[in-house]
């Protein structure tokens, strides 16, 4: 992991937890390890200041007696327009921006663009101050080629990511709106077994491709 990694900052207001926190990881000791920040999905061992962090849980699911020894704190969507994966991200699903950077490259920990590239990269949190992060990272000098229309059907290697909202509706239908999404199910209720023998589980959510051909699955648990 030699060379040095070169940050832009383009804002950052440090007076959050988070903020502080990401602000310490690209200085001091964690400086050598930042070449692996845009891994599509990030995971973390717990911090001893996190191990008490309230947890939320899906119908039927107990949180462990235990914190178990890791996290998966974000998933990094690499995009071709970083304004228009904005527009829904931020502005529709209402992810908050908590960072927004240009940072050199190495085209190896992440194996894209050329060595010294750089890129934007946008991270983005809901709730929780240190889980369930997306982050966008959009190569701008010299930008990624253009690698043409996203598959319409999914298979092995494709991923969904899921959000759970208080308004489905109204979200499913603002993401409709949004240039470049595909809407591949609109709202509707759906019913799983039960955990265990438990109540069926109830959700009502809608289905879409983002700008760059991201399946999300937004929805909303009902009792």
């Amino acid at each position: 992991m030699g060379g040095t990694a070169r940050f832009t900052v383009l804002r950052r207001k440090p007076e959050s937890w988070a903020r502080l926190r990401l602000a310490a990881l690209y200085s001091g000791l964690h400086r050598k390890a930042v070449r692996f920040l845009a891994c599509v999905v990030v995971f973390t061992t717990i911090p001893a200041h996190a191990q008490d962090r309230p947890a939320t849980s899906s119908p039927g699911v107990e949180a462990p007696a235990e914190r178990l020894p890791t996290d998966i704190r974000r998933v990094t969507l690499i995009v071709r327009d970083m304004e228009a994966s904005l527009k829904l991200y931020r502005d529709v699903v209402g992810l908050k921006v908590n960072y927004d950077t240009v940072v050199e490259t190495s085209g190896v920990a992440l194996p894209a663009g050329e060595p010294g590239a750089r890129a934007r990269l946008v991270l983005l949190n809901s709730n929780d101050p240190f889980i369930g992060w997306i982050g966008l990272m959009q190569w701008i000098d010299p930008p990624l080629p253009d690698p043409g229309p996203y598959p319409k059907r999914m298979g092995p290697g494709g991923h969904v990511i899921v959000m759970n909202t208080d308004d489905v509706d109204g979200r499913c239908a603002a993401a409709a709106r949004v240039p470049g999404v595909t809407m591949t199910a609109p709202p509707r209720m759906q019913e799983y077994p039960g955990r265990g023998g438990g109540p069926v589980i109830r959700v009502r959510g809608c289905n879409f491709f983002d700008p760059d051909g991201t399946l999300i699955e937004m929805n909303q648990i009902l009792k």
